[in-house]
């Protein structure tokens, strides 16, 4: 007996849809009764409008029916974000100040995925402004405890089986941490793979668009449908095509000069997972930082901090009052540092990043800690990004894959990072490691 549809891969999905073997309509029907079964307890969503996604639903398969030819995504349903805009359904930005509104327009990344031939279930729920101040959604894992942030919904959504894929932002740790705490798979670009258009803008420099999913291989779908991998396209011959390992790869173990903010459940969960790699055959050794490489902990907040300042002036200048403390507090902060501080932060990041190589060695992939342990026991703020800063400032693409749990049952998550434009050959040694780790196997499908 074939599983639920709730619990099926994106890939698996997409080729039963493909083949006219499963409807996009009957998928809708079985995902909006899981979300909606879920949601007293889950608080995913920010958006919900079930019969718009049943008529973009029964619209591809209608077409289908005609002779369309099934795009790479035909069929499936996606998850967005709430400060990703989407034409005709409210996007709030996470915030009351913006209760009730309504994009005239999509975003680029969904006018994308819509091209690809995904329709949207809704609008998953984030912290204000995608900043630290948390919204209500819970860990699917174990409610008491942080889904992470600010991408909150998207992943609970996701590791739940309300949806098989979504769209998230990151600018310092919001789709890897939230994806570690999850126990599912995330992914964050090189800066600009994947368009920003439509995203509501935090950080210039920072701000870029990911996704989430259940295994690297349908990461690599909605990526690769976006255009993560090379050329856009929706048909044929111009399907993206993710790369594979002929050789295991070669990596390099970092628990970072920060280590000493680590759980000692993730130091085990990275040092297990490094022996296991490197007895199926990958070439493992240390990284070591070079000298100055410290200070991208420090700098890629001061740029995050001095940017969103800016970005927000306007809610901050004429809806102050209707900020939370903790926003508040970080836009005062990032009004009051010095431009020479900010430039100052920049050149590190230029100095760092033309000594990249120092770091990686001959290694293709770091292996690093996703977050400092397992998702904290509370709901008042998302975890800490630590080990997600450096990385954002780099401009390194980055993955995390389920690496293992904690003592109490908890996901543990493994990020892999890569050199900037080294996207492919990331998921490439991704979908290596995982298989080793058999990472499907340890995010079971939380809530279920």
């Amino acid at each position: 007996m074939a599983p639920p549809l709730y619990r099926q891969s994106a890939t698996t999905l997409a080729q039963a849809l493909a083949r006219g073997e499963l409807q996009a309509e009957a998928l809708c029907t079985a995902l909006a009764q899981r979300a909606q079964a879920l949601e007293p307890r889950l608080h995913a969503w920010a958006a919900l409008d079930v019969p718009a996604a049943r008529r973009q639903a029964r619209a591809l398969d209608q077409a289908l029916a005609a002779g369309a030819a099934p795009g790479l995504l035909h069929g499936l349903p996606l998850g967005v974000k709430d400060n990703i805009d989407t034409a005709g359904l409210a996007t709030a930005y996470g915030s009351s100040l913006y209760a009730g509104h309504v994009p005239q327009a999509d975003a680029a990344v969904v006018a994308l995925a819509r091209a690809a031939g995904a329709w949207v279930l809704g609008k998953t729920a984030c912290t204000e402004f995608a900043n630290m101040h948390p919204c209500a959604t819970r860990n699917p894992h174990a409610a008491a405890h942080t889904p992470g942030g600010s991408s909150s919904g998207s992943c609970a959504a996701v590791a739940a089986g309300a949806v098989p894929l979504a769209l998230g932002t990151q600018t310092a740790g919001s789709v890897i941490r939230p994806a570690a705490f999850c126990g599912i798979v995330g992914y964050k670009p090189t800066p600009r793979r994947l368009p920003r258009a439509g995203a509501k803008p935090n950080s210039d420099t920072l701000d870029e668009v990911g996704v989430f999913a259940r295994s690297v291989a349908d990461a690599a779908l909605l990526a690769g449908a976006l255009g993560a991998f090379g050329a856009r396209g929706a048909h044929g011959a111009d399907r993206a095509k993710v790369p594979t390992h002929d050789a295991p790869p070669r990596l390099a173990v970092s628990l970072s000069p920060r280590a000493d903010a680590l759980s000692p459940a993730m130091v085990a969960m990275v040092e297990a997972a490094a022996a296991r790699l490197s007895n199926a055959g990958a070439k493992v050794q240390l990284a070591a930082w070079p000298a100055g490489f410290d200070a991208l902990f420090e700098a890629q907040r001061r740029v995050q901090t001095f940017e969103t300042a800016r970005a927000l002036a306007p809610e901050l200048q004429y809806r102050r009052r209707r900020l939370s403390r903790a926003l508040l507090a970080l836009l005062d902060e990032g009004r009051a540092l010095p431009a020479a501080d900010y430039a100052a932060a920049l050149h590190t990041a230029q100095a760092c990043s033309q000594r990249l190589d120092e770091l990686f060695g001959p290694a293709e992939v770091l292996l690093t800690p996703a977050a400092p342990g397992a998702a904290p026991r509370t709901l008042k703020h998302t975890g800490d990004p630590l080990f997600n800063r450096p990385w954002q400032l780099l401009g390194c693409p980055c993955i995390t894959v389920p690496g293992g749990l904690d003592e109490a049952g908890l996901p543990l998550g493994l990020q892999l990072v890569a050199r900037p434009g080294r996207d492919a050959e990331l998921f490439a040694a991704a979908a290596w490691v995982a298989a080793v780790l058999d990472s499907e196997v340890i995010s079971h499908l939380a809530c279920a």
